[in-house]
């Protein structure tokens, strides 16, 4: 962990299209909104930016993109992020060469308007492995303000060895983003948010709020704030070391539980003993 002992992020919830220019448009004024609160870090959903080729499959052709306004309002976001001083993790899809499928993906935009990493979303959906994308192979996480995040994608989050994965790096804050409207999602985040002890921010469209709204999870497994339902938000939240109410999940449960995976106070304390070897007798 770092130094700094709080960091505010924002969770924006836009309404993604499959236009880059209102996707771009709409993710720009959540990231002055986020700004004027105070944040340091802008997070969005799946697709925010390009638009989601699965649930939009009907207006594509194929998987086929125009990626020049992708590229184009990409830069747009890039500059102003350097312009606000803000980081930016946005989600869209990535081209990769030739007749490729690309990547699900999410950007991660420094303070300095500079793309400094890429989320390639690993566990892809059998119709997105099918019919769209190109599956990622390595898990991301960097440091804002002594804060580490990482980032993970949609249905991964029905993966617990990708959110093990991510307490194993050292991270603080997992940035889920989704494009889906299943409420299970936020039940499933909250479980692997107290299980690890860290914060988890999701993501989410405005068009998918009325189930699952975007929000932002403590390290205990409760909500600290929760988007409006019922269209485009933005929702700022102090990650917060020192909060009392924090102190077990951080302080206690989550060191406790990385010696207990260690197994040496275990095997330091078992005995050889035939009332414990014999498994059959009363």
């Amino acid at each position: 962990m770092g130094t700094t002992g709080r960091i505010r992020i924002a969770v924006a919830q836009t309404v993604v299209t499959t236009d880059p220019g209102a996707n771009g448009t709409a993710i720009r004024a959540a990231m002055r909104q986020s700004a004027d609160q105070g944040a340091r870090l802008v997070h969005l959903g799946e697709g925010a930016l390009s638009g989601y080729a699965g649930a939009a499959k009907q207006y594509y052709v194929g998987w086929r993109i125009d990626w020049a306004p992708v590229t184009e309002e990409l830069h747009r976001t890039m500059a102003l992020a350097a312009e606000l001083g803000v980081w930016v993790v946005a989600g869209g899809n990535h081209r990769l060469s030739g007749d490729q499928r690309p990547h699900n993906s999410l950007w991660v935009i420094n303070d300095r308007g500079e793309l400094i990493d890429r989320y390639d979303k690993r566990f892809l959906s059998h119709a997105e492995i099918s019919d769209f994308y190109t599956p990622g192979d390595h898990a991301c996480t960097f440091n804002v303000d002594g804060f580490r995040f990482g980032c993970l994608v949609c249905i991964e989050v029905n993966f617990p060895e990708l959110w093990m994965e991510q307490r194993a790096l050292g991270v603080e804050c997992v940035l889920f983003s989704t494009f889906s409207e299943d409420p299970i999602f936020e039940v499933i985040a909250r479980a692997h948010a107290a299980v690890n002890g860290f914060w988890v921010s999701i993501a989410v469209p405005a068009q998918c709020a009325s189930t699952t709204p975007s929000a932002v999870v403590g390290p205990h497994g409760n909500l600290l704030k929760r988007a409006r339902s019922d269209g485009p938000d933005v929702v700022c939240v102090d990650l917060d070391r020192a909060d009392p109410a924090l102190d077990i999940a951080l302080n206690k449960a989550r060191p406790w539980r990385d010696t207990a995976r260690a197994g040496d106070i275990y095997a330091a304390r078992r005995v050889s003993d035939p009332r414990s070897t014999d498994r059959t007798g009363t």
